[in-house]
């Protein structure tokens, strides 16, 4: 009989916070007080502040120099440098893991694909970019270097800000993109799979630019 070992107090913090970050329930710039999020989620402050300094490292709370904590704004040129850095790191890793992958890996990525499709029906942007994020975690993992896998981890969690402001042109993009990538991975060809993820960045930069200088209040100044 398997069980489900639950997370400790702090990782369900960072979970919480991560999620209400990412939804927007707590928007850029509001301020965090440890006594108040720990009497609100009824834990002792010493997971809030462990919490806390995880989502620091994550870049999604800011740390002032006084010790203030507030939720990181997300200004225009951040946004797009994250999707820079995501596209450097995902696709180098893209590259050296997609001719380790067995047939079991592109099943795997197949229903991560299902759960992204219908995550973002449900309008659950949070499971959505979880899901597609797996996606080319799987790829990634096959590589083999764990040290890039933890680099691509963090810059996913900061990456994941973006999901309210995603527009839902970038997302038919990466939904496109994944399909092809699949038929060619199913084809056996992953020359022609690798050139289309990097392909997939660079759509999902050039559209996502375009949404910002068409749309400037999507992201917060």
């Amino acid at each position: 009989m398997s069980h489900v070992i639950p997370p400790t107090r702090t990782a369900a913090v960072v979970h919480q916070l991560r999620d209400e970050i990412v939804r927007g329930e707590l928007p850029p710039g509001t301020v965090i007080k440890d006594a108040e999020l720990a009497a609100r989620l009824g834990v002792s402050i010493t997971p809030v502040r462990e919490a806390i300094a995880q989502l620091s490292v994550e870049g999604l709370i800011d740390i002032a120099p006084n010790r203030t904590r507030q939720v990181t704004r997300v200004t225009q040129k951040k946004a797009l440098e994250l999707i820079d850095v995501m596209s450097v790191l995902a696709c180098a890793g893209f590259e050296w893991g997609v001719g380790n992958l067995t047939p079991a890996h592109v099943d795997l990525m197949r229903q991560r694909q299902k759960e992204f499709v219908e995550a973002l029906r449900a309008d659950n942007v949070v499971a959505a970019g979880a899901a597609g994020a797996d996606f080319g975690t799987i790829v990634i993992t096959a590589s083999g270097n764990r040290e890039l896998q933890s680099m691509v981890d963090l810059v996913v969690s900061r990456t994941m800000r973006l999901s309210p402001i995603i527009a839902d042109s970038l997302w038919n993009t990466v939904i496109d993109a994944h399909e092809d990538i699949l038929r060619l991975l199913e084809a056996g060809d992953t020359r022609g799979a690798s050139a289309r993820y990097k392909q997939m960045y660079a759509d999902y930069r050039a559209l996502a630019e375009q949404e910002i200088l068409d749309n400037p209040d999507t992201a917060h100044p």
